[in-house]
């Protein structure tokens, strides 16, 4: 689970620089790496729900 942790962690990192990059200097590709790095969080946050589901039946 630390692991998943780190990759969520990494991955919001990108997107929050990425973000600030198209909001404050309208970098038109930060965009584009903005909006795939939501869709990587979208995929590791889902894997974080199942795993904390399992970890809490424990």
């Amino acid at each position: 689970m630390k692991d998943l942790i780190e990759k969520i962690n990494a991955e919001f990192e990108t997107f929050a620089t990425e973000s600030t990059s198209l909001a404050e200097k309208g970098v038109k590709a930060a965009g584009a790496r903005a909006r795939k790095a939501t869709l990587e969080l979208e995929k590791l946050l889902k894997e974080f729900r199942k795993v904390s589901i399992e970890e809490s039946k424990k």
